[in-house]
């Protein structure tokens, strides 16, 4: 599990290594006018709740840290993505069966909810791929070439072999 989300998140580095912080704060794309900074930052934000909370067994994902330095400049992004992958590397196989109180706003209030450590992982994991499909339209707005043919996409999503 951590090895694929650790691919996954491996997918974001690249990404800001290969852009400028211009690009990386950009809000000029409708209809949501988010940058990429922003939707990385949030990504990193949902794994963060996760850690933050393993001690209690309580974690809450409306409770995001918001670092605005990760959201605007590529170099503390990318700094936040490297601090995600170390603490993902601390885990252990047998850690994945933790029960733990998740929480979230649903958008009618707080719901509270059991899950395994590895539930929320993997939950963690599936958000940060439907962010990198969202960042991939805003990338081929702002004509950045992607990362990579697999950037944005779910491994169970079939896709078509590209036509040369």
């Amino acid at each position: 599990m951590i090895a694929a989300i650790n691919k996954n998140l491996q997918r974001g580095i690249k990404l800001l290594e290969a852009i400028n912080d211009e690009q990386y704060s950009d809000t000029s794309i409708p209809p949501y006018y988010s940058s990429i900074g922003a939707n990385m930052r949030h990504i990193l934000d949902v794994f963060v709740c996760i850690f933050k909370g393993l001690d209690k067994k309580c974690v809450d994902f409306s409770d995001r840290e918001r670092n605005q330095l990760a959201e605007q400049k590529t170099e503390f992004g990318i700094v936040y993505f490297k601090e995600v992958i170390e603490q993902l590397y601390c885990l252990e196989t047998e850690d994945f069966d933790i029960i733990i109180s998740v929480t979230d706003d649903l958008g009618t209030g707080k719901v509270t909810a059991n899950y395994t450590l590895g539930s929320a992982l993997i939950q963690a994991h599936s958000h940060a791929i439907h962010h990198f499909a969202s960042i991939g339209f805003i990338i081929n707005q702002l004509g950045i070439e992607l990362p990579d043919a697999d950037f944005g996409y779910n491994p169970t999503t079939s896709k078509k072999e590209l036509v040369r």
